[in-house]
């Protein structure tokens, strides 16, 4: 696929700023003419009042009004310590070492087993309906390269997805939400393109073969970091939950990182999802130079892209 240069970031376009509609302090006028305009003006006055608190009520959110629920430089830090571990396939020491930090980190942390040695980690945060079940996910392995230590491609989405679930208590939401942590998702070293389907997805074919009969919604973060974040929706993404997402984006101030474009289909972790009929999203920026090359490293990410995406999952999943 076609990927937009990333070595220079580009300008974002700002937001429609409202309007300020200047409300004048009314003279005082005497006398009975004066009487009748002093009221004909404070009434006008009134009203011009009226017209500015309407006009604050109702304008839509800057990019100065995002929202400021979700802690995007702890997230940034996880991001650090993933990149740090260095390359991380799945099954090494380095991945193993990550999937015990993720599940000593995320609420009620428990590994599910994958095959080939791998493992997924699951977390839990309750919701006050434990019949409605939001799956958010996020793969932690990296592509089996030599130097590629996955910024981007697998530290990002982790890092994302660990915050969330540290943001949010339980029984503050609607829904009840599983955090899953896929190993395995990339295919293993040896392996050809055209087998990516057939051999990779592993811990997403477990997950979703176990929990896809109780879980009503998934989201997926892949590939959130980009520095030049633009997220469109792939287009096997459900069309109903991707309004709402960018619903979401709307209220949290970040519409500009959801652009209302469709992107091509993508096989990733959701897709075992929707084999199965649950409604799934994934918010992925395919448009990427650095994809499964060294280059995706701390230069390739920002702690803003990171805010953008975390903001407007905190705003969706109430609504769920």
């Amino acid at each position: 696929m076609g990927r937009a240069a990333l070595l220079v970031e580009k300008r974002r376009v700002d937001r429609a700023q409202p309007v300020p509609v200047r409300c004048r302090h009314v003279p005082t006028i005497t006398g009975t003419i004066g009487f009748v305009r002093a009221f004909s003006i404070a009434v006008l006055a009134a009203l011009v009042l009226v017209a500015c608190n309407e006009a604050a009520d109702t304008a839509s959110p800057g990019a100065d009004a995002r929202q400021d629920s979700f802690d995007s430089a702890r997230a940034w830090k996880a991001l650090e310590y993933q990149v740090e571990l260095g390359e991380r396939p799945a099954g090494s020491p380095a991945s193993r070492k990550l999937g015990r930090y993720l599940k000593r980190r995320v609420p009620n942390g428990r590994y599910q087993r994958v095959p080939d040695g791998l493992r997924n980690v699951i977390g839990k945060v309750p919701g006050r309906d434990s019949d409605r079940i939001v799956l958010v996910g996020a793969h932690y392995d990296t592509k089996d390269i030599p130097g590629f230590v996955g910024a981007n491609d697998g530290a990002s989405g982790t890092a994302v997805t660990l915050q969330l679930a540290r943001e949010i208590e339980p029984r503050t939401i609607r829904p009840t939400l599983l955090f899953v942590f896929f190993d395995g998702e990339e295919s293993p070293r040896g392996a050809a393109d055209h087998e990516f389907e057939e051999k990779g997805l592993r811990g997403s074919k477990v997950a979703a073969r176990r929990l896809a009969d109780r879980v009503d919604r998934m989201v997926l973060l892949d590939f959130v970091g980009d520095k030049d974040l633009s997220i469109p929706r792939e287009s096997f993404s459900r069309r109903r939950l991707w309004s709402r997402l960018r619903a979401a984006a709307e209220r949290a101030g970040t519409p500009e990182a959801f652009p209302a474009e469709t992107s091509g289909g993508i096989l990733d972790d959701h897709i075992p999802f929707l084999e199965r009929g649950v409604p799934a999203i994934d918010l992925i920026d395919f448009d990427f130079d650095c994809f499964h090359r060294t280059c995706d490293d701390l230069s390739a990410v920002s702690e803003d892209s990171l805010d953008r995406v975390g903001e407007t999952v905190m705003e969706l999943l109430p609504r769920l």
